[in-house]
């Protein structure tokens, strides 16, 4: 094993037991973090609190304790973390990289269909921009991240490899995932500006998610892959607040038996931790690793060692 400062986390949102999927999740960056002898931590992203679930996230604590995955810090929970989120939208208000926005979700699809674009499924709904020049009377309903921009500092405008064009500044990130290799997104054309407040108030998991891993230290982070297309709209606000880049790497995830990534919303089901070791078996096997153990102890460490000889120690 490399000797590194390493710290990782495991992010569950409190919507309901873990399942087969996240499962594959928290044991990767468990893994990760061991094998790199590193802290693994747990947040409880509990931002959204109409999908929260009373007690759910003492289920999934529970749970990961039954597989043997202890935390080695106290869980954080996202819910008693608002004032960081705002210090963190008004120091983008100040620098104009957020302004207020009055559209609804069908005003967005409604200059969508005017402009003639057509959107694949699954793909992005690309905010066209129709409140960056003011709201026009309508009232605020959301804060949104000003996705193209000019810093005034030349080294991060360096860091930030724009590309520069006539009037404005697209921001073609690029970063490379430890697992998928070499990826780039225009977060400007592909995603549009984004939000950061939502129009009930609560905050958005963009924001969010990069202030917390800054505040909590994280410096590796590995989730699943249908997380990939968020990494570059977080790098920018990574950048644009003066925080840290993590290092990324992005996992397969579990489908569901209508081919898209397995959750709740189509029908995966609570684990059945009668028996972790089976429960353990059956993750690693999706991320290519199998072992001969009798209990989850064993099975972990001979685990973390097979992760190591797949992916190297940093």
């Amino acid at each position: 094993m490399a000797a590194t400062s390493y710290t990782g986390r495991f992010a569950p949102s409190p919507t309901g037991p873990l399942h087969a999927g996240s499962l594959v999740a928290a044991l990767a960056s468990w893994l990760d973090a061991k094998a790199n002898d590193g802290q693994w931590l747990v947040r409880i992203e509990d931002i959204d609190t109409p999908r929260c679930v009373p007690g759910a996230d003492q289920v999934i604590l529970q749970q990961l304790a039954a597989c043997g995955m202890q935390p080695d810090e106290q869980p954080v929970y996202q819910s008693q973390r608002s004032s960081l989120y705002q210090s963190a939208l008004d120091q983008l208000i100040t620098q104009s990289q957020a302004y207020p926005c009055g559209c609804s979700r069908q005003d967005i699809e409604q200059a969508i269909a005017v402009s003639g674009q057509q959107r694949e499924r699954h793909a992005e709904l690309v905010y066209p921009g129709t409140c960056r020049g003011g709201l026009h009377g309508e009232k605020a309903r959301s804060w949104r991240f000003l996705s193209t921009f000019y810093p005034s500092n030349r080294a991060v405008a360096q860091q930030i490899q724009v590309q520069k064009a006539p009037d404005s500044i697209a921001n073609n990130i690029l970063w490379t995932d430890r697992l998928l290799g070499q990826q780039q997104q225009n977060v400007s054309t592909q995603v549009g500006d984004f939000v950061l407040k939502r129009a009930d108030g609560l905050w958005a998991y963009q924001l969010a998610v990069v202030v917390d891993d800054a505040a909590q230290g994280v410096t590796h982070i590995v989730r699943g892959a249908d997380l990939t297309e968020n990494t570059a709209r977080q790098i920018l606000l990574q950048r644009a607040l003066g925080l840290p880049q993590a290092q990324y790497l992005h996992t397969p995830v579990v489908l569901g038996s209508n081919g898209d990534k397995l959750s709740k919303q189509n029908g995966a089901q609570a684990l059945d931790l009668q028996d972790p070791l089976e429960a353990l078996a059956q993750a690693g096997q999706h991320l290519g690793i199998t072992c001969l153990a009798s209990n989850p102890a064993d099975w972990l460490q001979q685990a973390v060692a097979q992760w190591i000889a797949r992916l190297g120690a940093l």
